[in-house]
């Protein structure tokens, strides 16, 4: 069963954002669009290209009025640890949250259990807390934030449009459509 158009469930976590530990619960993704990003672990080798990606997108996401949330399998120890050790992590300013005891990487489907890791997934949630788009893929394959960021964008969009849709390829400010028989078989 698909989690688009489910609500978040309820959780509680502990993340590393601008030096603090911070608590984080499924609250806290309510009231503002939310990103979240699922990682397999820290201290791999190609998921520090995606948070700096995704540190060098964050203005961009906060201007959209969206926070970002990094989770991986570690506790939010290690996500000091590798804040610190880290040039490219060093640069999130989001939160780094902890998920040591799985319960976020099994409520969102991207569990991994013979390893006890994250597979790499994407989740775009409204401010209602409801799943509006989701990616889930290999972990050898990373992601592109500005990809992201649009699909972000085009979610919020439709939201505030709800008889128009965003078609393939679609940026902020270009024409979108709207759904009607007029329309079927000749696009």
């Amino acid at each position: 069963m698909s989690l688009i158009n489910t609500e978040i469930q309820p959780f509680k976590a502990t993340a590393f954002q601008n030096g603090e530990f911070v608590e984080v619960t499924d609250a806290d993704l309510k009231g503002k669009w939310s990103v979240v990003i699922f990682m397999p672990a820290a201290f791999t080798f190609n998921c520090p290209t995606e948070i700096e990606d995704a540190a060098d997108h964050y203005a961009e996401f906060q201007k959209a009025d969206a926070e970002v949330y990094i989770v991986t399998t570690d506790t939010h120890f290690s996500h000091k640890v590798w804040h610190e050790t880290s040039q490219a992590v060093g640069k999130a300013q989001f939160p780094l949250v902890g998920d040591p005891t799985h319960k976020l990487t099994r409520a969102f489907g991207v569990h991994i259990e013979d390893e006890g890791l994250a597979l790499r997934g994407t989740f775009i949630i409204n401010p209602e807390g409801t799943i509006k788009t989701l990616e889930i893929h290999d972990n050898a394959i990373a992601r592109d934030m500005s990809e992201t960021l649009r699909k972000l964008k085009a979610a919020q969009y439709v939201a505030a449009h709800p008889n128009e849709v965003c078609p393939a390829k679609w940026q902020e400010g270009e024409k979108t459509l709207k759904p009607s028989l007029d329309l079927v078989g000749k696009i």
